[in-house]
């Protein structure tokens, strides 16, 4: 025999124990997994998927599987979470069990880590007790900001282009006044809504908003390896963020020249201050890739997720003209020609209904930001292993017909008692629900308030002569209102 045949039969023998057991291991972790259409080789269940709106074939899906299936989208394989009470149960009952955050190639590669809204581990866990304790100390509930707001909409109202009647595109204008807001937390700053700097700023984010909500991002997501060295929107993401990551650092280093440590202006301050605390060990948390990707969250997620409700309210409204009108007659007779301030909520039972209905029927982030599994949880009945992919599908926790009479309608009145009194919805959870909800809730819940009640004080909405807009909404990572024109009349 040749001496190579013994050694050739000990490593196929080897081969073939170490193939059974991990075809064994494979077995057994996935052993009562979640069920789910059948995925095809490569690809999955890409083919069964709306590319542009998944959030359709999701719901389509749990018709047939139920409240807990899977999906395979290439060689990832994610559970898809339906209805309320399925929701809530991994949210909250099983909050550590479900508060990790799987890898995604394309927010691996913008943010690698860092950062609250996509990092993990000990690191997320710091950065967002620090965001959380900082927003409240720079206002975030208070009413400083309060004072702000209403600026903020003071100087939104003023501009030329409403002032003047003419039709226009709300978009960027809306965008710009609620960045201000985040900016003034941020960075003890406020933005002239023409400043070169904030456009290129916020159209970076809209169109990044937009690109990795795509079928192009989904499919980088899936093949990274693949796709990786191609032209295309993961390089367009990832030099889109490179410009804003440098706006920031200069921004820091800035501040950092200027830092007082008893005198802290806003949250890079605070960082900062933090920053020279920081006792060198094996680990650091609070790094200049943190402090640009903790800024860059929130400034992001500060600015769409609230301008993007806003614009669907107004679309909403123009839609909508009665309720409209009803929403005006509460705000006069509640307020009148007074500043608005948080405290009227308490006395605007309709007026409060149709927020929370706008933020229902607009459906921002429909599939919710994606969660994985922090350790091997037997959940309804099936066993999830550590580093499940698992979506706790917002969409179908805010159309719960169990929850909303009319889930497919605008309907202000799923939030209003028989005698017209404001009614809580423990099935409306618009900023998710657990330890991974936004950080930022009570303050977009004060703008959104505060915004939309200065803006049908001093204006009514309308479509311009001879257009009707409709709400299909546009492609992207957050659900928004397609482009349109308004006009907006003074109320004098």
């Amino acid at each position: 025999m040749n001496v190579s045949d013994p050694i050739t039969m000990a490593l196929s023998i080897v081969l073939c124990v170490f193939l059974a057991i991990l075809l064994y291991g494979w077995k057994r972790r996935t052993s009562n997994f979640p069920p789910g259409p059948t995925p095809l080789p490569i690809i999955g269940n890409m083919h069964i998927l709306n590319m542009k709106t998944p959030y359709k074939s999701f719901i389509e899906l749990s018709k047939k599987y139920g409240s807990v299936y899977s999906i395979k989208i290439g060689e990832e394989k994610m559970v898809i979470l339906c209805g309320y009470e399925t929701v809530r149960d991994a949210l909250v009952n099983h909050a550590d069990e479900f508060s990790g955050r799987p890898m995604i190639p394309l927010f691996d590669d913008i943010v690698k880590g860092h950062g609250v809204i996509f990092s993990r581990n000990e690191n997320w866990k710091v950065m967002r007790r620090f965001t959380l304790s900082t927003l409240r100390d720079f206002g975030m509930g208070r009413k400083t900001i309060e004072d702000r707001i209403v600026e903020e909409c003071d100087c939104f109202s003023e501009k030329d282009q409403i002032i003047q009647r003419e039709p226009f595109n709300n978009k960027m204008i809306i965008n710009a006044a609620v960045a201000n807001i985040i900016v003034s937390i941020l960075l003890s700053h406020r933005f002239d809504y023409e400043d070169p700097k904030l456009l290129r700023l916020l159209k970076i984010v809209n169109e990044n908003t937009h690109l990795i909500g795509s079928p192009s991002a989904m499919l980088y997501n899936a093949f990274p390896s693949l796709i990786r060295w191609l032209p295309g929107t993961h390089r367009t993401v990832v030099k889109n963020v490179d410009e804003m990551h440098a706006f920031i650092k200069e921004i820091f280093t800035t501040q950092r020249k200027e830092l007082d440590v008893n005198d802290q202006r806003n949250l890079v301050d605070a960082f900062l201050v933090k920053q020279q605390e920081e006792k060198p060990s094996h680990e650091l948390f609070f790094t200049n890739e943190n402090l640009t990707a903790l800024v860059t969250d929130l400034f992001s997620a500060g600015m769409e997720t609230t301008s993007t409700t806003l614009r669907w309210g107004i679309l909403l409204m123009i839609t909508y003209p009665d309720i409209q009108r009803k929403v005006q007659h509460e705000i006069e007779k509640v307020i009148g020609s007074s500043v608005p301030h948080a405290g009227h909520r308490k006395n605007m039972p309709y007026t409060d209904a149709v927020i929370h209905e706008i933020q229902r029927f607009g459906n921002i982030v429909p599939t919710n930001l994606p969660h994985a599994t922090t350790q091997d949880v037997n959940f309804r009945g099936y066993f999830l292993p550590k580093g499940t992919h698992v979506i706790p599908f917002l969409t179908s926790v805010l159309c719960d017909e169990a929850h909303f009479k009319r889930p497919k309608e605008f309907y202000p009145e799923h939030f209003l008692d028989t005698s017209g009194n404001f009614l809580k919805k423990e099935a409306f959870i618009p900023f998710s629900a657990g330890k991974r909800s936004c950080a930022g809730e009570t303050l977009a819940k004060m703008e959104m308030f505060l915004f939309f009640v200065r803006l049908l004080q001093n204006f009514t909405f309308h479509a311009p002569p001879g257009t009707k807009l409709d709400l299909e909404a546009a492609v992207g990572f957050t659900r928004s209102p397609m482009s349109h024109k308004i006009c907006a009349v003074f109320r004098g």
